[in-house]
């Protein structure tokens, strides 16, 4: 794939000094570590390595990556990684895609707490997927799934949402048969929004009894318990958006499809198109309209700005797994979930095979002829910076 025009580093470069200015009630220490991290990814600062093809002999100088979770350029191995960790534990079966979305009255109470209301929207959200499955009334089985939390839409404003990828199906409260889902029907949205928004709406109420939210700003009256409980009335006089989608392909799909939501950021270097007069243009996919590309040009400080809306509390855990595929029960439930499966008449667990250590792609192949590149000498940052090219051939520097 060709280098975008325009990255994200980029941008940050053309901060104006007005911009940390103007920032300065919410630009935390967190916020300028991203902020230089990103700056420094693939650049000399951070060091690098001397790489040789092993079939041809070419050579090649490479500077490290900030391995920052928010940096665009970061992204590729982290999922890559994760995908292949997670590729034994996936089922051969149909697979459905669940959303909850957060009502955009919300939106300021969860940007002021995000640890709390990230963590309490993960939670409602399983909780509700595992209550209504097990309802006999709809599938009546025990799910799994894993959880990814976004807080972005195309426009890079507050939004924060919850992707799961759940097998169309689950064991039974006996675990002796996989129950199946209807073929185009998994759990019906109305019920899952209902019930997500009394979880949520609960949790909410707990966390302010047990003084865990923070109120500042225009939200200080909030602190009031009459204050808060008129603020939360108004969310019930409406259904909460949960979507559903039909359930698709099987296990490489379901593989395919996670890798477009696991380790995403907030905007990819790919969709900035231009950089010019102190404003900023992406393309974004306008889902009211068919999803139609647009564009969207912003000033760098309001572009920042939005940017750095999406920033997650250092150490918060943004892909989660439930049920099935929680960590103390997968080891022991999964190859039960396959084996039934296998006896329903799906494909045999065997016929997966196991990701292996040694027939793993070299992440680098050589320019000139295609072989695998490997590793021959580490250089610090300032033998980095001495064996780089001159300043005016340095793209990204």
């Amino acid at each position: 794939m060709a280098r975008p025009p325009v990255e994200v580093a980029d941008v940050l470069r053309a901060a104006p000094e007005s911009f940390f200015e103007r920032s300065r009630k919410w630009f935390t220490w967190l916020h300028l570590k991203i902020f230089n991290a990103i700056l420094a990814c693939r650049t000399p600062g951070l060091g690098g390595h001397v790489d040789a093809c092993s079939h041809c002999g070419h050579r090649a100088i490479s500077f490290n990556s900030c391995r920052n979770r928010h940096c665009p350029k970061c992204q590729a191995n982290a999922r890559n990684r994760w995908l292949a960790a997670r590729e034994r534990d996936l089922l051969p079966t149909r697979y459905a895609h669940v959303v909850f979305t957060l009502p955009h009255q919300l939106g300021p109470l969860a940007l002021q707490n995000k640890q709390e209301v990230y963590s309490l929207l993960f939670r409602a959200s399983a909780e509700t997927l595992l209550q209504v499955a097990r309802d006999p009334k709809h599938l009546g089985a025990e799910i799994g799934f894993f959880s990814v939390l976004h807080t972005w839409n195309q426009q890079l404003l507050f939004h924060p949402h919850i992707h799961c990828v759940v097998p169309a199906g689950g064991l039974a409260a006996d675990h002796t048969r996989w129950i199946s889902a209807r073929h185009n029907f998994f759990l019906p949205v109305k019920v899952l929004g209902r019930v997500f928004r009394g979880k949520f709406v609960a949790g909410l109420r707990e966390l302010h009894a047990a003084g865990k939210l923070g109120f500042h700003g225009g939200l200080v009256p909030l602190q009031a318990p009459p204050a808060f409980a008129a603020m939360l009335r108004p969310l019930f006089r409406s259904d909460w958006a949960v979507y559903s989608k039909r359930p698709f392909g099987g296990a490489e799909h379901a593989l395919r499809y996670l890798g477009c939501y696991t380790h995403r950021v907030a905007i990819s270097n790919h969709r900035l198109v231009s950089l010019a007069d102190g404003r900023v243009t992406f393309r974004w996919r306008d889902s009211a309209h068919k999803n139609k590309k647009r564009l969207m040009s912003l000033t760098v400080e309001e572009f920042l700005r939005r940017f750095f809306l999406h920033v997650l509390p250092r150490g918060f855990v943004r892909i989660r797994h439930f049920g099935l595929f929680a960590h103390r029960r997968r080891a022991a439930l999964l190859p039960l979930c396959q084996q039934l499966l296998a006896a329903a008449g799906g494909p045999e667990p065997s016929r997966r095979a196991e990701p292996k250590c040694d027939s793993a792609p070299p992440l680098w192949r050589c320019p000139q002829c295609g072989g695998p590149m490997v590793l021959l000498e580490r250089l610090s940052p300032l033998q980095a910076r001495l064996r780089s090219p001159p300043q005016r051939f340095q793209r990204h520097l």
